[in-house]
């Protein structure tokens, strides 16, 4: 069995799912950053499809990056809350990590979910 990433988001300010925000996914290692995917968050919040699949998870350091500035389309420059970098590790290949970011334009939380 092999582990994979997924998220959900939802829009506390709007009691909704939070619909065509952008995720970004870094592996990270020593100082370096790679991106490995860009996706959008449908109607219900989530990505399509995980954000690592069963076929790229691997066992290290991640960086999800969450662009709520664009999705809340705030025109305060700069706005309070733009990019929501979350950082964590995976250290278990077999298992499901779950990443939910509950944010509104002036705050956020997250934790891992299943």
């Amino acid at each position: 069995m092999t582990g994979f990433l997924t998220t959900h988001v939802l829009d506390t300010a709007r009691g909704l799912p939070a619909k065509g925000m952008k995720v970004d996914l870094y592996r990270l290692e020593g100082d370096s950053r790679a991106h490995i995917v860009t996706m959008v968050t449908n109607d219900d919040g989530r990505t399509d499809s995980p954000i690592l699949p069963a076929a790229d998870f691997a066992v290290g350091r991640y960086e999800l990056v969450f662009q709520a500035g664009a999705y809340f389309g705030r025109d305060e420059d700069p706005a309070f809350l733009d990019d929501i970098p979350i950082r964590f590790g995976i250290n278990d290949p077999t298992s499901h990590y779950h990443v939910p970011l509950l944010v509104s334009p002036f705050s956020f939380s997250t934790y891992r979910g299943s």
